[in-house]
């Protein structure tokens, strides 16, 4: 009995001691901590369209953004350098999630304002999430007086808002895509054919090739066309360079324009048939009021 009893002691001590093991083994393999991903793409554009990014709290960008003509214009347009059309914006965060801008176009001379705000972000470890949302609304305004002065249009005529879901997933180091569900709405159109609400989605990505390169494409496909104009869908190629503060971006795309209204339902020309515009983005960081070094979130990494 005597024997019975040691055996059953000895035998619960090394049942209790292996549990012991295999949770400590267990609480070492459960991450402890929700680590977020940052840097899916270099700035706040893909090419034309924005990006799920958003600059940090307190920094102030100036952004120009130039596009030429067509580069099949020939030697007598200087393969399209003797034409362009500039923009240019300021655009603030007033969160790490929120920022908003506002910028002028000389095409049509339009003024344009936006907000966007990340809604979720791509995330590893304890509270693990596939993606990163962000929510993004704009409103243009259409100042060209290419109109009769007789038959002046209302300004609610000349107002232009789009929104989009952006969706995109860093999935290592070097690749990250982007998914943009996409909604214009048009106040007037030329013709009763034409529809005022137009939809789009727009798909994007970004490969890093060396620590401050990368190189995008970007492609939107209109659902619901202009009838009025043969528009054609935007395909875009870029390379990135980050220098310090800037982010300095040379692409090529069928688009001449660079607001949302305008660039996914109003290009007109063919990117597969040679009507290719050379362009640039250009940016600059600014930090407003006392800089502080930026702790970074729990667990946030760059990859």
């Amino acid at each position: 009995m005597k024997k019975s009893i040691l055996i059953l002691f000895f035998l619960g001590l090394c049942t209790h001691m292996s549990a012991q093991d295999l949770m400590e083994i267990l609480d070492e393999e459960t991450p402890q901590h929700t680590e977020y991903i940052s840097a899916t793409f270099k700035g706040t554009r893909i090419i034309n369209g924005h990006s799920i990014e958003n600059r940090k709290k307190g920094v102030l960008e100036f952004l120009i953004s130039h596009r030429f003509g067509r580069i099949n214009d020939g030697i007598d347009e200087f393969f399209g350098l003797d034409d362009s059309n500039i923009r240019f914006a300021l655009e603030y965060a007033l969160t790490d999630n929120l920022m908003f801008g506002v910028g002028r176009s000389s095409f049509e001379k339009t003024y344009d304002g936006f907000v966007k705000y990340k809604l979720l972000k791509q995330a590893t470890g304890k509270k693990p999430f596939p993606l990163s949302v962000s929510l993004f609304g704009s409103a243009a305004w259409k100042t060209l007086k290419d109109y009769d002065p007789e038959d002046k249009p209302d300004f609610s005529d000349r107002l232009f808002y789009t929104t989009q879901v952006l969706m995109a997933r860093k999935f290592n180091e070097n690749l990250s895509l982007q998914l943009s569900p996409t909604y214009v709405h048009r106040n007037s159109v030329k013709i009763d054919a034409d529809p005022h609400d137009i939809f789009a989605v727009g798909a994007g990505g970004r490969y890093k090739i060396s620590k401050r390169v990368s190189v995008n494409a970007e492609y939107f496909y209109t659902v619901n066309p202009l009838k009025s104009v043969n528009t054609k869908d935007v395909f875009a190629l870029s390379v990135d360079i980050e220098t310090g503060g800037h982010v300095f971006q040379l692409m090529l795309s069928n688009a001449l324009t660079m607001i949302e209204k305008a660039f996914i339902t109003e290009t007109t020309d063919d990117f597969f048939s040679g009507d290719i515009h050379f362009g640039f983005n250009i940016s600059r960081a600014f930090h407003l009021g006392k800089k502080h070094r930026r702790i970074p979130d729990e667990g946030e990494q760059e990859w």
